[in-house]
């Protein structure tokens, strides 16, 4: 593989996060400079000074991460609660002060992690490879032969609707759906369900059985329609003690034996991982992938 400069962006509600890093053979690629925005003010205010910042550099492939829901086609934020963020430009707008912008690739935050995890992480060589991460939100993507799943639009996990727990009263956090994973299992919902922040919360708290029984089911039948070889789950909420294994062991038990549990395993870039997705996305987007 040819030795590439590439730029990398992450796009969450709370900051964005740019990178350069060389990638060079099969290893993971380095990171060479960083610079990071907060979200709180406008768009512009946000995006400008990444923008600027990028084309100092002489990229050979972009990869913008972000989140959604989005337009693909168009390199465009959709209908989002985000106030001022929809219908923003994004490819457009990080790519405006290049004289001449380098192949670039776009796509949710969730599916550049999936391909960095695959690429270099913790689902490397798995034909089906699914990388899921819960805190805010809840928002899946998915790896087939190599490339994120694309359809319709791109892949909605978070909004799959789950059995609701029979000790479950909750309003669900989500203003669209009434049953879905992210409205009943998210960090806000738990902070709802509880009525104090999650992290206040002891590890033997019932609202983590709540939050087990949501997550197995969720990834249950996930791994029903998709077949994952591999499941990377993470995010801020899987920081708390004991509830990776305690979710992959409920999978288990879902999924009952009808059909082979996959492997769950942590993302190897932990909270990086939309960042090096970001990076995989534009070495895909230099090869001409």
């Amino acid at each position: 593989m040819t030795d590439r400069l590439l730029g990398g962006v992450e796009g969450g509600g709370t900051k964005f996060l740019a990178a350069v890093a060389r990638c060079s053979g099969s290893g993971a690629p380095q990171i060479l400079d960083r610079f990071r925005v907060a979200t709180t003010g406008s768009p512009a205010e946000a995006l400008q000074p990444i923008a600027e910042w990028l084309a100092q550099h002489e990229l050979e492939g972009l990869g913008i991460a972000t989140f959604g829901p989005l337009d693909l086609a168009a390199g465009s934020i959709r209908d989002t609660p985000k106030p001022g963020w929809s219908g923003i430009d994004i490819r457009g707008d990080l790519t405006a002060q290049f004289d001449a912008p380098p192949p670039t690739a776009f796509d949710t935050d969730v599916n550049g992690a999936a391909l960095g995890e695959w690429r270099w992480g913790a689902g490397r060589g798995a034909r089906v490879s699914l990388y899921v991460t819960v805190g805010t939100g809840i928002g899946g993507g998915v790896i087939i032969d190599g490339a994120p799943l694309h359809g319709l639009g791109h892949p909605e996990m978070g909004h799959i609707s789950v059995p609701r727990h029979p000790d479950d009263d909750l309003r669900s956090t989500c203003p669209h759906h009434a049953d879905c994973l992210e409205g009943l299992a998210s960090g806000p919902a738990i902070s709802s369900r509880a009525g104090k922040p999650a992290d206040q919360l002891g590890d033997d708290d019932p609202a983590w059985d709540l939050e087990t029984h949501y997550l197995a089911h969720g990834l249950a039948e996930i791994t029903t329609v998709l077949s994952p070889e591999v499941i990377a789950i993470g995010g801020g909420v899987l920081e708390r003690t004991g509830l990776f294994d305690r979710v992959a062991a409920r999978l288990d038990e879902v999924l009952g034996g009808y059909v082979e549990t996959p492997a769950v395993v942590l993302p190897r870039f932990g909270q990086e991982a939309g960042l090096m997705g970001a990076v995989a996305l534009a070495d895909r987007a230099a090869s001409g992938a």
